[in-house]
């Protein structure tokens, strides 16, 4: 059984439909990439999985439970099992880096100040970052504040790791660094990867399996290989960087039947 599944999701804001029968299974210990164009509904994937938003109709399940029926005391019990790197960080300006990262730790977890620095400390090792506890976000540079965001996440020790848009405004370096972050966390921490990217050439090289959203529902699940080689005229173009609008993708699916 699939550690994630999505099974008939559908979520609209107002008019604007994003899912319209969305199903897509995530298994324990794999890195799957989400892709899909802007409006596809990334990010609100990640969101509706943590329960930051609530799904229309149809059921999200995560270990087995079902998670769009949860109160808010147990989707903070979920929430423990889950990491998330959000875009541009979400760091705390107000507070340093060791703040930044111990918050966490302290709102949900009985640990001491001793236990706290020393899991704040590995965070910033498993990243590349020793010795910056004290410094403040508005001191680091863009692919720092990303680490930075990445270390937070992993100070829980989750079992799932959802990156939004993890490199997006990075320079090649800092984007080259990120992916093997993915990587290397993936096998360090024996963790199960999420990626909401735009980024193909990222996708191509962390993950294990690739899945495209449009209009509002899955098309493509596979792996990079496959999706390279895919004659689907939707997915061959995006994978080109030909990718239509998003109107005109709902109707090409349309068309398609």
């Amino acid at each position: 059984m699939a550690l994630v599944q999505f099974r008939n999701v559908t979520k609209a804001f107002g008019p604007k439909v994003v899912f319209s029968g969305l199903n897509l299974d995530i298994h324990q210990g794999e890195s799957l990439t989400i892709i899909g164009g802007s409006g596809s509904g990334k990010s609100v994937m990640l969101k509706l999985l943590i329960g930051l938003l609530k799904c229309d109709s149809g059921t999200i399940t995560f270990d087995g439970e079902d998670v769009t029926d949860k109160s808010e005391n147990d989707l903070v019990k979920i929430r423990q099992r889950i990491g998330m790197l959000f875009q541009g960080a979400a760091l705390f300006d107000s507070l340093n880096v060791r703040e930044n990262l111990a918050y966490g730790l302290r709102e949900h977890y009985k640990l001491s100040e001793a236990e706290i620095s020393i899991r704040v400390n590995e965070s910033l090792q498993y990243v590349g970052l020793p010795g910056i506890e004290a410094m403040s976000p508005s001191d680091l540079s863009g692919g720092m504040k990303k680490r930075v965001g990445l270390a937070r996440a992993i100070t829980v020790r989750p079992e799932v790791l959802l990156y939004d848009e993890p490199t997006t405004g990075l320079d090649p370096i800092n984007t080259t660094r990120i992916n093997r972050l993915i990587l290397h966390l993936k096998k360090k921490l024996k963790v199960t990867s999420v990626v909401v990217t735009h980024d193909l050439q990222s996708a191509f090289m962390i993950s294990d399996r690739i899945a495209m959203i449009a209009g509002g529902r899955v098309v493509f699940d596979g792996t990079p290989e496959e999706i390279q080689k895919s004659v689907d005229p939707l997915v061959r173009d995006f994978v080109r960087g030909e990718a239509p609008q998003y109107e005109d993708t709902e109707t090409l699916l349309r068309s398609a039947g």
